[in-house]
């Protein structure tokens, strides 16, 4: 009998083909987030801003996921507790680059804006088909692909504003979208720290500790 038949086996080849996936999608939103801020700030968009603020932050998570690889599901919890918290994070940070712009209105260069979403959009269309076949693994990388997925309606959004920037001479639809994908980070900010909290509660809640009518540990409800 192979070793492949093995579940130990098995479960190395998962973790080593999470692995290859991770630093893949990493590299890409590395690149791009420094390709979207330095472009961003050239076109004065904040919705591109925003944008690449959002590469940075599937940066790090991607870099947290590679972390938990082959660690238990309270070490894979945490990792998506702490990845819920900087996509909150971010999305506050788009709140504020958007109430600065209402401030100091500007029109964004709508040509820089549009071709760098379109190539930011791409980037992430591969990101998305890498991580698919993973998303159902764990905690964890249903997390990063929901980050991924987040990113692809992202770009779109930048796409749209730039086309209507272009239209009105506007800033305003770089403001909306600025909000709107502030709104996608929030959301899904909240998604994942739900999910993650669902399997930490648990550990943190021990049934030596957690008297039935004292406590809501699911093992007491």
């Amino acid at each position: 009998m192979s070793c492949c038949n093995d579940k130990g086996c098995e479960v190395e080849a998962l973790r080593a083909s999470q692995s290859r996936v991770l630093w893949a999608v990493l590299s890409i939103n590395g690149g791009m987030f420094v390709v979207e801020l330095a472009i961003g700030m050239l076109a004065g968009s904040v919705a591109l801003l925003a944008d690449s603020l959002d590469m940075l932050g599937d940066t790090l998570v991607y870099g947290f996921s590679l972390f938990v690889i082959g660690r238990g599901d309270r070490w894979r919890a945490r990792s998506a507790l702490l990845k819920g918290g900087i996509m909150m994070a971010f999305g506050i940070g788009v709140l504020v680059q958007a109430g600065f712009r209402v401030v100091q209105p500007r029109v964004p260069e709508a040509g820089l804006m549009g071709s760098t979403a379109l190539l930011a959009l791409a980037a992430n269309a591969v990101c998305l088909y890498l991580l698919t076949r993973h998303r159902g693994d764990d905690v964890n990388m249903r997390s990063t692909w929901l980050c991924s997925r987040n990113d692809i309606v992202a770009n779109t959004g930048v796409i749209a504003a730039a086309g209507a920037t272009a239209l009105t001479r506007s800033g305003g639809p770089d403001l909306l979208i600025s909000l709107a994908i502030t709104t996608v980070l929030l959301r899904s900010a909240l998604t994942v720290l739900f999910e993650a909290w669902s399997e930490l509660r648990p550990a943190l809640c021990p049934a030596r500790l957690c008297p039935a009518d004292a406590c809501s540990c699911p093992a007491h409800a």
